[in-house]
């Protein structure tokens, strides 16, 4: 098991996998069609994002905190 003070990266390092995955798939069949290779296209779009996206997250998750704890209603 992997110790909770890592919680924040490995949420970070799924999430940001999660999106851009995503992300990176509509992109690539936007752009490409259904093409023979679309799944080698997509894994390569994939990783690149995922190499920004990981460290992006990161960086803004405490900033995006900061903001929604700004707008939640406190009791």
């Amino acid at each position: 098991m992997i110790p909770k003070k890592y919680a924040p990266v490995l949420f970070g390092l799924v999430l940001s996998g999660l999106m851009s995955f995503l992300v990176s798939g509509i992109a690539t069949f936007r752009v490409t069609g259904l093409v023979p290779d679309f799944v080698g296209v997509w894994t390569s779009a994939w990783l690149a994002a995922w190499m920004v996206a990981f460290p992006v997250v990161l960086v803004v998750a405490p900033f995006a905190r900061q903001m929604v704890e700004l707008v939640i209603e406190r009791r």
